[in-house]
């Protein structure tokens, strides 16, 4: 026990000496200051907007910077979609794979373009290497950049600063984030033995005589900016519990740490380009109270293990179901926990196997949404709240509600609700639907409460742009690959529409002097009732299904042990 919540402490420390440092450096490139890469990338970006045509210096407006987001997005998921029915004939196809079916591949590229990653599929049996790298590993770079392009120009908007050029941004986003920590990572993980390599599948000769194919690929480098971009397909299809993407005690703490950097990172770049350094670190500490909260949650359930089986045993033991001995269920539950709250997605074990406890938290991770939140858009969602906690603070003691010495009005309420309404239309209302119809549409594995948390967890992962799921689902048919891409791209894009916009009306206030009845949101008071707000709009959304995925299964199980 004690072995296990140690490793625990190391994890959370490391976050809190890493995240700084990255969020500081990312503050400096957006906010046009030099770094030490300067030298090297500042002719290679000159290039790049040369031949693109991008004026360096022309901000764009709100609804230019939307279209700009969504054809780019539409032209990518396109060539990609393309990609994939033509890879029979293309090249890197040492397994001889066929194109998918066209319901799979659509969803696969909806997936992987809005940074979800959601996979239907086993990689190694279904997309060639081509396909894997050309196209899954394209998007997994332009669907994070437009993430961190759009928490940028939310933080300009809303301390009145022009929103600025998305291409610029994704651009700057690849270049000085993305590729740099990329290229060092991927270098780190090959020495410590994920293969990376174009050669087909090994051939091997059991003991017993049978020839045995060992699947393999150029993994190392896709794993990491599957890590670092919060990405989370995985090269292979049990993810992140496969040996050859992450073999070892050393890859998996690395890979951990490296999903939480960026979204850690910047809600301190956020202080630091608004010039309140201090908010950016009282926020950071409530996000990371609720990460820790959440992973004892998940850790001691885990530790207490299962009470039925503990009653056959005749003595408390772990629940090591579904999880690698080599991780066991210490570190299983921080990953659990930390790839749900990143909106990662990539899995070192079964979250299928999870207790009730763990589903419990891995579940309230993607409803919340910000702990640490999706790869650039958890961090605007964060603001969202604190926006609609200074109104309703506002409302209570009779205050102005500001926001950075800007008003916050009806149009910035109306888009904020729109935000955070997105997100349980997109998992609730389609839920509904595949549960009226358990034996046609759902292809549930699991009786009872699970089943019920098995289909909500599916839509929930997908309208955070997350990507895990309780595997066991019957997921690759065409209900679920359409209904799950409707989730994909109302939980991705109208919410970005909504932050672009509330950006853009924040950034046109003009800013009002501070006064005696001014609200300061740079308190540990005005934090806790942050944090209130959070869990009480939170609650109020999806605890009926909390209510009737994990937490009565829990009940349920305790009551089984005992006997009643």
């Amino acid at each position: 026990m004690a072995q296990g919540f140690f490793q625990l402490a190391i994890a959370l420390a490391i976050l809190l000496a890493v995240a700084p440092f990255l969020g500081t450096y990312m503050a400096r490139v957006f906010m046009g200051l030099r770094t030490l890469l300067d030298p090297v990338v500042g002719p290679v970006e000159r290039l790049l907007f040369a031949a693109g045509g991008v004026a360096h210096q022309r901000s764009m407006t709100g609804g230019q910077y939307i279209r700009a987001i969504l054809v780019s997005n539409l032209v990518m998921a396109t060539f990609v979609f393309i990609i994939f029915m033509l890879q029979g004939g293309l090249p890197l196809n040492p397994t001889a794979l066929d194109a998918p079916n066209w319901d799979l591949a659509l969803h696969t590229a909806i997936s992987f373009v809005t940074n979800t990653n959601q996979q239907h599929y086993s990689g190694e049996t279904t997309y060639t290497y081509f396909s894997q790298v050309g196209a899954l590993g394209f998007l997994m770079f332009t669907s994070a950049a437009t993430g961190i392009a759009v928490a940028i120009a939310f933080i300009r908007g809303l301390t009145g600063n022009a929103l600025g050029n998305f291409y610029v941004d994704l651009t700057l986003s690849i270049t000085r984030i993305l590729l740099p920590i990329s290229i060092v990572g991927a270098i780190a993980l090959v020495i410590a033995g994920v293969p990376e390599t174009f050669a087909g599948p090994a051939v091997a000769q059991t003991l017993e005589g049978a020839t045995q194919y060992i699947a393999r690929g150029p993994v190392a480098h896709f794993e990491i900016i599957k890590e670092l971009g919060e990405n989370g397909g995985g090269f292979f299809g049990i993810n992140s519990a496969h040996p050859y993407e992450n073999p070892n005690n050393f890859t998996n703490l690395f890979t951990n740490i490296i999903m939480l950097v960026i979204p850690a990172g910047l809600i301190l770049t956020y202080g630091i380009m608004a010039g309140k350094p201090r908010q950016g670190w009282l926020i950071f500490g409530m996000v990371f109270i609720f990460y820790a909260v959440l992973i004892a949650i998940a850790a001691v359930g885990e530790f207490q293990g299962n009470p039925l089986v503990n009653s056959m045993l005749g003595e408390q033991a772990p629940n090591l179901e579904g999880k690698e001995v080599r991780f066991g269920w210490a570190l299983t539950a921080l990953w659990a926990v930390s790839t749900t709250g990143t909106m990662c997605g990539a899995v070192n074990g079964m979250h299928d196997s999870l207790m009730p406890p763990g589903g419990f938290a891995t579940l309230s991770d993607m409803f919340l949404q910000i702990i640490w939140g999706g790869q650039g858009t958890g961090t605007a969602y964060l603001f969202v709240f604190l926006i609609l906690t200074v109104f309703l603070t506002g409302l209570m003691v009779g205050r102005t509600p500001e926001f950075l010495s800007r008003k916050i009005e009806k149009r910035e309420i109306v888009l904020a609700s729109i935000i955070l309404l997105a997100h349980p239309i997109a998992i609730l209302i389609p839920g509904a639907i595949t549960l009226a119809f358990p034996e046609t549409l759902a292809g549930i594995s699991n009786p009872g409460f699970h089943g019920i948390s098995q289909v909500i967890y599916e839509y929930a992962s997908a309208a955070a742009n997350n990507g895990s799921g309780f595997e066991g689902l019957g997921d690759d048919t065409l209900w679920w690959n359409l209904s799950a891409s409707f989730s994909l791209i109302v939980g991705r894009y109208m919410p970005i529409i909504a932050l672009i916009y509330l950006a853009d009306s924040m950034a046109q206030k003009q800013p009002v002097p501070e006064t005696a009845g001014t609200l300061y949101t740079d308190s540990f008071l005005f934090t806790g009732v942050t944090a209130g707000t959070i869990l009480i709009l939170g609650a109020l959304t999806f605890l009926p299904v909390l209510a009737l995925g994990p937490i009565a299964e829990g009940f349920a199980i305790a009551k089984a042990a005992s006997g009643g």
